[in-house]
């Protein structure tokens, strides 16, 4: 089983006005919703890449219902922490610029932090856990690196997709990989990394510190998986970028999608950039079509060290 792990989901709710006039009355002139969240946007591309997976994580009020809802009706399961104050909204504000402005999430309590320990101890040997997204400010700081270590005590394999140098800390705990990109792979090392070349070698110190495989989106540059025994990239295909988020989300779950039903890294890497370039070439997350429309664009090669 997949499961993945969104501990601050957010309905995200994204507005369009012609001119935004600050202090005014402003009308839509278009205007969506959707769950948001890293894991729940991996979740989300999975089912539609013919994968099951189970949603965790914390909701509460309308708003979490809502988000059960929606991943419900498309046939995403969920098994969600039920907390006492409602999942916050995000407000996208598309103008002239475009603004947004984030909720800072329910306040989660001790019980509810055991709630979902407890989950991560019934986890099974085989299961894959993707843990994504940023930390609420009344979680502990190290909670990844705890649900890390109960995946792994119970032979689970563990996806990390989050930023910050707290991930120094989760790598120690071996996860199976996990998927900075080039900015962020060289702020946890102080160092700038314009170019794949540049970003090999800090890719293998994190996997000298645990790391089994590191996944480095590279923007425009395309994608690395450095592995064990090799360091593949992946170009990008050709296509006009309509929205980058969730894009890096699609590419977890495209890579992790491809490994499950074949264990062929190169290929992962294949399909994870055709999942996240789709993401990217949308309006929102991909569909299973266009990712296999431009898997012939993408070309996977080997790079010297």
């Amino acid at each position: 089983m997949i499961y993945t792990c969104t501990l601050n989901p957010s309905v995200d709710y994204v507005v369009h006005v012609k001119e935004f006039d600050l202090g005014g009355l402003n009308r839509t002139s278009f205007d969506t919703k959707h769950p948001g969240g890293k894991g729940i946007n991996v979740s989300r591309v999975l089912h539609r890449l013919g994968l099951e997976s189970t949603a965790l994580g914390y909701t509460g009020g309308f708003t979490g219902q809502y988000i059960k809802d929606i991943l419900e009706h498309e046939g995403t399961k969920t098994a969600f922490v039920e907390v006492n104050e409602d999942t916050r909204i995000n407000i996208k504000l598309k103008a002239d610029e475009e603004t947004e402005i984030n909720g800072q999430g329910p306040t989660l309590t001790e019980e509810n932090l055991q709630a979902l320990y407890q989950q991560f101890s019934s986890l099974e040997e085989g299961d894959f856990v993707v843990l994504a997204g940023s930390i609420p400010s009344s979680a502990p700081k190290d909670i990844y690196v705890t649900l890390t270590k109960l995946a792994r005590e119970k032979g689970a394999r563990v996806v990390v997709d989050t930023s910050g140098k707290d991930l120094l800390d989760i790598v120690k705990e071996g996860p199976f990989f996990i998927k900075p990109n080039h900015h962020e792979l060289g702020e946890l090392f102080d160092v700038s990394i314009q170019t794949a070349e540049e970003a090999v070698p800090y890719a293998r110190k994190l996997m000298d510190m645990g790391a089994e495989n590191v996944i480095v989106s590279m923007a425009g540059q395309g994608s690395l998986l450095v592995t064990k025994d090799n360091v593949y990239r992946a170009n990008v295909p050709k296509g006009e970028l309509e929205n980058s988020v969730g894009a890096g989300d699609s590419l977890v779950a495209g890579f992790l999608a491809s490994y499950v039903k074949d264990g062929d890294f190169a290929k992962a890497l294949q399909v994870g950039a055709a999942t996240g370039s789709a993401t990217a070439f949308s309006i929102e997350l991909c569909t299973k079509d266009h990712m296999e429309s431009l898997l012939p664009q993408i070309h996977v090669t080997g790079m010297d060290e």
